[in-house]
């Protein structure tokens, strides 16, 4: 068997086969889980989650996000002082410590789209770009998933 065919055979054994839809790397940066959640037909806002492992030895920021399908930000839910949840841009972004793993999770730290140009449909995937202080820029799509 030729050499090359061998060392494919063993990378694919040794990584677990292909890369999950939504998964994406940029520099030392691996984006897991990513997904979005089903949204109503007259939705005009969704949401965006993702996992980022920094598996390098230098911090990393996510400071920006882009989408050709709607205005998007960097949010998180926050309690108001009246119980009820909130949330807020975060214009400095969201730092990753070399070794750690942050998730963009429902109820926390995420991805926000508003002025969608159309409802997000289970089974459909959505592409975002991802942009890091260190890393640069990463496009990554979202799975979106019945909620």
């Amino acid at each position: 068997m030729p050499r090359f065919v061998v060392t494919a055979i063993s990378a694919l054994v040794l990584s677990g086969g292909a890369a999950m839809a939504g998964d994406a790397r940029v520099g030392d940066l691996a984006i897991t889980d990513a997904f979005a959640y089903a949204t109503p037909p007259n939705a005009a806002a969704g949401g965006g989650y993702v996992t980022i492992t920094n598996e390098g030895n230098t911090a990393d920021r996510l400071i920006g996000v882009r989408a050709d399908f709607a205005a998007a930000m960097i949010h998180e839910s926050v309690a108001g002082t009246d119980g009820v949840m909130r949330m807020q841009h975060l214009p400095g972004g969201i730092e990753i410590e070399p070794g750690a793993t942050v998730s963009l999770a429902p109820g926390g730290q995420h991805l926000m789209f508003m002025k969608l140009d159309g409802p997000f449909t289970a089974g459909e995937q959505r592409t975002v770009t991802l942009e890091f202080q260190n890393a640069g820029t990463v496009e990554v799509p979202l799975d979106v998933v019945k909620r």
